[in-house]
C-alpha cells in the first residue's frame, strides 16, 4: 500500500450521492484512508466518511461490516484488528505474552509481511502512515487488551507492547536481521513472550 499517495491525495472531495453502479467500495476506501490518517480512528466517523465518498452510511456495514472492518481494509490488513484482539483474549492470561507473538507471526508470515510491513516502512518518513500505525497498535489492538487485563496504567502498557511487536516486525521483515528473521515461532514466542507478559500484567516498577 502506497500510504503517502493514498493519504495525501489533494484531489477535490466528492459531494452528493454517488450514482448507482459506481465503485462505492473503492470510494469508501479512499475516503477512509484520508479520514483515518487525518483524524485517527476515534475522530473518523462513519457518517463523515460516507458523505465524503458520496454514499449512504449503511454501505460501510454492507461492504466492511462496520468501522473496524473499514479500518482494516484501508490498511490492507489480512486480519480485522478486532478479531486479533478477540483471539489474544481467548486462553489463559498467563500465556498471553506468548500468544501475542504467535498470533502476529502467524498473520505476518501468512501474508509474507504484507501491507502492514509496507506501512511500517512508510511510518518512518510519513506522518499519516505513522498515525495509522499508532492507531492500529494503541487503539485497535493493545489498548483494549491492556484495559481488560492490565492492573494499572493501560495506556503505558499498550505502548510498551506496541514497541515490542512493531520492533519485532521491523527486524524480522524489513531489516531481516538473522537469526531472528528466520527463527521459528516457538523460539520467538519463548524469547519475546515473557517481555510482553510483563508489559501487560506485571509490575512495571513505577
Amino acid at each position: 500500500m502506497d500510504v503517502s499517495t493514498e493519504t495525501q491525495d489533494n484531489a477535490p472531495r466528492r459531494r452528493g450521492r454517488r450514482p448507482a453502479g459506481e465503485d462505492t467500495r473503492r470510494a469508501l476506501l479512499e475516503a477512509a484512508r484520508r479520514s483515518f490518517a487525518e483524524n485517527g480512528f476515534a475522530g473518523a466517523t462513519v457518517r463523515a466518511m460516507a458523505t465524503e465518498a458520496g454514499v449512504d452510511a449503511a454501505m460501510v456495514n454492507h461492504w466492511f461490516g462496520g468501522k473496524e472492518g473499514l479500518f482494516a481494509a484501508a490498511m490492507e490488513l489480512p486480519v480485522d484488528p478486532k478479531q486479533i484482539s478477540e483471539m489474544l483474549l481467548t486462553g489463559p492470561l498467563e500465556e498471553m505474552g506468548e500468544r501475542i507473538v504467535r498470533t502476529f507471526l502467524g498473520v505476518w508470515d501468512g501474508a509474507g509481511g504484507g501491507a502492514f510491513v509496507a506501512l511500517m516502512r512508510s511510518a518512518s518518513s510519513n506522518e499519516n502512515a505513522a498515525r495509522m500505525l499508532r492507531e492500529f497498535i494503541s487503539t485497535m489492538v493493545f489498548g483494549p487488551i491492556a484495559k481488560r487485563v492490565g492492573p494499572d496504567r493501560p495506556d503505558l502498557r499498550a505502548s510498551l507492547c506496541g514497541t515490542q511487536i512493531a520492533g519485532l516486525g521491523m527486524v524480522r521483515y524489513v531489516i531481516k536481521l538473522e537469526p531472528l528473521a528466520s527463527a521459528d515461532h516457538d523460539t520467538l514466542a519463548t524469547s519475546v513472550g515473557p517481555n510482553l507478559q510483563r508489559y501487560l500484567t506485571g509490575d512495571l516498577g513505577l
